[in-house]
């Protein structure tokens, strides 16, 4: 297994799966948000990002965490497994409300640097309302279902028994 890609909400613990595969399979591992994000918090021009996002993905090895739906394809086709976290809305704004509490005011290093965590009430709003985004997650899995593995994970239990059951536990 040389390439993995990680899709979910935000605070699904796609950073945390993606160190914790990448380590076990020692494959490089990359975070969708440094393309994303410029110091301070300024989004990147939309070129650049998915230009980043797809040079990634040409890589000849990784575990690729991230949501930029418009690289999604390519990162699907390239991959050997696609794994969705796809948690409770509230469980997610749960998390990424402890995140930026623990972390506040520093960079994670998952996030861009010169980006320190903060309490964003439109981010928020945007992790509360996941559960309609779900129709493209399931679209993307179920157009790669028949190529390859894809999991799709429900619950910090079905992510616990799944690292379980990975290669390197």
């Amino acid at each position: 297994m040389q390439r993995i890609m990680i899709i979910g909400g935000p605070g699904s613990g796609k950073s945390t799966l993606a160190r914790q595969l990448g380590a076990r399979l020692a494959l490089p591992v990359i975070h969708g948000d440094h393309f994303y994000w410029a110091p301070g918090w300024v989004m990147r021009p939309g070129d650049e990002i998915q230009h980043d996002f797809d040079t990634a993905a040409r890589g000849a090895a990784w575990v690729f965490e991230g949501n930029h739906s418009a690289s999604w394809e390519a990162r699907a086709a390239r991959a050997q497994m696609i794994i969705w976290l796809d948690l409770p809305p509230a469980l997610l704004v749960w998390r990424v409300t402890r995140r930026a509490l623990t972390n506040w005011g520093s960079t994670r290093p998952d996030m861009a640097p010169g980006c320190p965590e903060r309490i964003d009430p439109a981010f928020l709003r945007f992790t509360w309302d996941i559960r309609q985004r779900r129709p493209r997650f399931q679209a993307l899995l179920d157009r790669w279902v028949a190529e390859k593995p894809v999991h799709h994970l429900r619950s910090p239990c079905a992510v616990r028994r799944f690292l379980a059951g990975f290669p390197g536990h």
